[in-house]
């Protein structure tokens, strides 16, 4: 005896319930997406995908590499930094190959690819409160980078002037995401990703070119600066944040490649992997001299920030943290943009409305 089916209507009509609430789920997901597109025409080429991971992943973490240095020591120290630099390349490699892993599907957002691994549910409750976590909490990073890089700027070029307090350059800065945020999309910001790519490879330079300049001081000592073990091993621990910070431009892969062109005979992973490459080799450029030089010239008293320990000439000190607050410009944006439509997102979600 077999389990008896329903009726071929009940059946037919339950598949045609299932598939109208299919259709429905898809005609609101793409309404939602064309209502907020991540891009503007998926037109762009190879070298955007170069200049915006390089503005996403070059920050001022650069400028503590040489103190992270110190606090892991010439051996661990440079190999840590190489293989960081290898596995977070062969990471982003993956993300690239997994963007468009579904023939006729692209993953142009984290929590897409989250919710095709765990499920509808279940991929956002994992995904969303980490990126959300992280991209405030980057944000906040860059808002106050921002405002002591202008207030170095201010205390640099004015020496003489009433000082003025950190909150007041962080209000400043705070002031200039504020209209910028009124940028559409993620791809609306490439004149900004563009401006703080080249800003980060100039300061970049400036600092291990004024490191060398500076040669190596007198006294250099190399070893560990704590005296005690925990101190040794906390030190250690904080040297691990510091290059670990330093590589920290993942978050914005998927949204990058969403604005490639792609089609059946050329998908976006090449000129997105392309793009990468370019962008690694550029970040190498930037973190490896900033890192050795500035450790070879300053040992284990070099300050968290090379700048400081540069502190002469003070116009290019001055041009240099002006460079920074440019670069974090844009690398806020990079991030802002995607809280934004979490944020819109969730309220299209909650409210259950679909745009016209």
């Amino acid at each position: 005896m077999g389990t008896q089916q329903p009726p071929p209507s009940d059946y037919n009509g339950d598949n045609m319930n299932n598939n109208n609430t299919l259709d429905e789920k898809s005609a609101k997901q793409k309404a939602i997406d064309a209502w907020l597109p991540i891009n503007s025409s998926r037109s762009r080429k190879w070298w955007f995908s170069a200049f915006h991971n390089v503005t996403a992943m070059v920050g001022a973490g650069v400028l503590s590499l040489p103190y992270a240095l110190s606090e892991l020591g010439w051996g661990p120290g440079v190999f840590i930094l190489v293989f960081s630099w290898i596995i977070t390349l062969y990471t982003l490699w993956q993300m690239v190959e997994m963007h468009e892993m579904v023939p006729g599907k692209r993953f142009d957002r984290y929590h897409e690819l989250g919710q095709y691994a765990f499920g509808e549910k279940l991929g956002l409750y994992i995904v969303v409160p980490q990126q959300l976590i992280v991209e405030v909490s980057l944000c906040i990073v860059y808002m106050v980078t921002g405002g002591q890089s202008l207030k170095k700027f201010h205390d640099t070029v004015c020496s003489s002037c009433k000082s003025i307090k950190l909150t007041y350059f962080i209000m400043i800065f705070a002031s200039v995401e504020f209209v910028l945020s009124h940028l559409p999309n993620f791809d609306s910001i490439s004149g900004v990703s563009l401006a703080a790519a080249v800003m980060s490879i100039s300061y970049s330079t400036i600092a291990w070119s004024a490191s060398l300049a500076k040669g190596v001081q007198e006294d250099v000592q190399y070893g560990y600066k704590a005296t005690t073990t925990p101190g040794t091993v906390f030190g250690f621990l904080s040297g691990l944040g510091d290059v670990a910070f330093a590589y920290s431009g993942h978050n914005v892969v998927l949204e990058i490649q969403a604005t490639i062109q792609s089609t059946p005979e050329r998908p976006s992973k090449g000129p997105m992997w392309k793009g990468v490459v370019v962008a690694y080799i550029i970040i190498a450029l930037c973190y490896f001299p900033v890192a050795l030089i500035g450790y070879w010239m300053f040992g284990n008293s070099v300050k968290d920030n090379i700048l400081i320990s540069l502190e002469k000439p003070a116009w290019l000190i001055a041009m240099a943290n002006m460079f920074v607050v440019v670069h974090v410009i844009g690398s806020y944006q990079a991030r802002i943009e995607q809280l934004f439509f979490l944020l819109i997102l969730l309220l299209l979600l909650v409210l259950d409305w679909i745009p016209d």
